[in-house]
């Protein structure tokens, strides 16, 4: 199956996306309040007394393993087919909660005929219950048709559809009364990334999330770097535990420490079998979202299975 060869990245971005140097998700930002800033000087070390305690399994939360594929809008009736059988002969570890979200067309053909080991996802949802929304899709459909998860926040729906964070937090609060799982993008794009502005914006978008949601129970957060997505850069393991460190202290801070502690925070950016294993590693990176290598099934449980670089010697 192929995947479209530009990207959100590509388009928003131009070429300097591309030869851009990826090194160092945490420069200078003067603006940040103070309250930030005296969070960012403990980031380091908070983080470094965590590994010195951990002994066996190298994750900073209590959650399971999560991989979510986001096939976006890809595939055909005959592609699809060949993918949900490539799914349904791997190999999977227990230990990963695995979910995939087809397009709206195919969640039935996939919902039916995919095995019970992975859960099922819409790519998005409407604000409030269905009605006169012309080209859109209710939380209520979604689970008619076995839905348990919905992937909300993602760039393409914030950058390219125009949605904000507080219309994205209504949706979220929506789809969790009613029952679904979301799985909740935030992410920054390279200029803010270049003028400093990677906490600001996470932070940001994270608050509209807490702001409108009932529970932190069922989500999980995806962090996807906008320059990261589609375009073959992929922030180094270190700059993506950078940014997960922050939102887990973020979420210590601003909601609870349990909240903290249980939320799995996701890296989603060009992940695919040759890098997951190495970014699987960082004790905040409690999964990931998968793009264009969730479209190849043996790839796809390659990344999924990277849940066994989790273990490290006591």
């Amino acid at each position: 199956m192929a995947v479209a060869s530009t990207s959100l990245a590509s388009q928003l971005s131009g070429p300097k996306s591309l030869s851009q140097s990826y090194s160092g998700l945490r420069p200078s930002c003067p603006k940040l309040d103070q309250s930030h800033s005296s969070l960012f000087q403990h980031l380091s070390l908070s983080s470094s007394s965590r590994k010195a305690s951990r002994a066996v399994v190298a994750m900073a939360g209590t959650g399971k393993f999560f991989v979510g594929g986001n096939w976006k809008c890809n595939g055909t009736k005959d592609s699809i087919s060949k993918l949900v059988s490539d799914l349904n002969s791997a190999k999977l570890e227990p230990d990963v909660d695995v979910v995939v979200a087809p397009p709206f067309l195919y969640l039935d053909q996939v919902k039916s005929s995919l095995t019970d080991r992975i859960e099922i996802s819409g790519q998005n949802s409407w604000v409030g219950k269905g009605g006169a929304f012309t080209g859109e899709i209710s939380v209520e459909q979604l689970k008619d048709i076995g839905c348990k998860w919905v992937i909300l926040g993602h760039s393409e729906r914030r950058h390219v559809i125009g949605e904000d964070d507080q219309f994205i937090g209504k949706k979220a609060a929506y789809a969790l009364n009613e029952g679904l799982g979301v799985i909740a993008c935030i992410g920054e794009k390279l200029e803010e990334r270049e003028a400093g502005k990677t906490f600001d914006v996470c932070y940001e978008q994270l608050k509209a999330f807490a702001d409108a949601v009932p529970s932190w129970e069922n989500i999980v957060v995806a962090y996807e770097p906008v320059w990261a997505i589609g375009t073959g850069k992929v922030a180094s393991p270190q700059q993506a535990q950078e940014v997960h460190v922050a939102v887990r202290e973020w979420l210590k801070k601003n909601v609870s420490a349990e909240v903290a502690s249980k939320t799995r925070i996701i890296y989603g950016g060009s992940v695919n079998g040759g890098n997951s294993a190495e970014l699987a590693k960082e004790e905040d990176i409690d999964g990931f979202l998968v793009g264009g290598a969730s479209l190849k099934g043996p790839e796809f449980a390659t990344i999924v299975n990277a849940v066994t670089s989790k273990k490290v010697a006591a």
